[in-house]
């Protein structure tokens, strides 16, 4: 997505991740981003202003009384200059007083000057991070409209492991770019597939999989939020219907095909993120099936392919399917995505516990004919953002 003439002013406070700030200001300046820093003088002792300067390509603010600066009142200036103030390190003794709302330093004293949405990266040690007065203090930031990105868990510059870990500047990025492109589905007709489907054995069995639904579930959100007119074609799933989207519930394999395709004509967009049964059994008991034998045979039959299907429409709509994978992921992806004539195909390793099935995160690479991408592990509620902006780029350019 393109930040063309977005006027981001970049706080940074006195973490290690400081360095990581080059990047980001470097990844922003790519996508026609404005950007001026401000820093605090702990943060000089991590990166120097100089570096940052020559990425930024302005001057780096970092003290409330410059007397050049405040001849023009540099730090209500800044304040007012800004779109978006990015606090990335944001650590605990900023985010306390922020929440205190002292002005003791220029990054501080903007945060009160400005009416622009802030949004905090917080980075620290994990014990800092969960802390009471942290947290109490990120609440008071929250329930005041800021925005709170992160913290990532992981390894520590101390040798700690847990959460506190500032997230990624590529990950930053894209809620930047989320927050910018709130609208830009507005007026698309988007369908999702979401969760499993039951397909019966008799009355009390059934044949199903470890899909949560939480993965198209976010993306429904996330798509609504980006202002699409949002149809959820959902399997059986303990997760509350998004806001502004109007589900439909399916429980087979049938059940979801008819609903899709009954209400597929009108769609721009639609994203196959169902983990559906690839069978079912040929017959269904009227009652249940005793345990009399050793042994039970169910003959299974081919379920119809809701993706294939969509795809092979005279009208399709852009067609989005999903590839849950277990080894040789980009082979099993790629032929999927020829074979079922599909614009672009999103795919991840269920093998890995930590971004599998009933996950909280997720990592995805999206394939399509003469191209991928990486997005890496994150929240799904982020990775759907990402996704759409891409599944969005995409469609415009048909």
């Amino acid at each position: 997505m393109s930040l063309q003439g977005k006027k981001i002013l970049l706080g940074i406070s006195a973490g290690i991740a400081a360095y990581k700030c080059v990047e980001l200001t470097r990844r922003l300046k790519e996508r026609g981003a404005d950007v001026r820093i401000v820093m605090t003088k702990g943060a000089k002792a991590f990166i120097t202003p100089l570096t940052l300067q020559a990425v930024s390509g302005y001057p780096i603010s970092d003290d409330l009384l410059d007397p050049a600066a405040e001849a023009a009142m540099g730090h209500i200036e800044l304040a007012k200059w800004a779109d978006l103030l990015v606090i990335a390190p944001a650590t605990a003794d900023l985010i306390a007083r922020m929440a205190v709302g002292m002005a003791n330093d220029l990054l501080s004293t903007a945060c009160l000057a400005t009416d622009a949405p802030i949004a905090v990266a917080p980075a620290m040690n994990q014990q800092m991070y969960l802390a009471h007065a942290t947290q109490d203090n990120l609440q008071t930031l929250a329930s005041r409209g800021a925005l709170i990105w992160g913290p990532a868990e992981g390894e520590q510059a101390c040798g700690d492991v847990g959460p506190g870990r500032m997230i990624e500047p590529a990950e930053i990025l894209a809620n930047i770019e989320h927050h910018f492109a709130d609208k830009a589905l507005q007026g698309v007709k988007l369908m999702i597939t979401a969760g499993p489907t039951r397909e019966a054995i008799d009355p009390v069995r059934y044949i199903s999989n470890h899909s949560s639904g939480k993965m198209g579930y976010a993306i429904a959100e996330q798509a609504a939020k980006m202002g699409a007119q949002v149809t959820l074609i959902s399997g059986p799933v303990s997760l509350t219907c998004p806001q502004g989207v109007d589900r439909i519930n399916a429980t087979s394999a049938t059940e979801m095909h008819e609903a899709v395709m009954g209400r597929i004509g009108q769609q721009d967009i639609f994203i196959g993120c169902a983990a559906v049964a690839d069978y079912r059994p040929e017959i269904v008991a009227d009652a249940k099936i005793k345990k009399n034998n050793d042994q039970m045979v169910v003959t299974m039959v081919k379920n119809p392919d809701i993706l294939a299907d969509v795809a092979a429409l005279s009208d399709a709509p852009f067609t989005v399917g999903f590839a849950a994978e277990t080894h040789d992921v980009e082979k099993y992806a790629r032929g999927k995505l020829e074979k079922k004539k599909l614009n672009m195909i999103a795919a991840n390793d269920v093998s890995d516990p930590s971004i599998g099935f009933n996950s909280d995160q997720n990592a995805l690479t999206l394939y399509w004919t003469n191209g991928s991408l990486l997005l890496p592990a994150t929240s799904k509620s982020n990775l759907a953002s990402q996704l759409l902006m891409q599944v969005n780029q995409a469609y415009r350019k048909q």
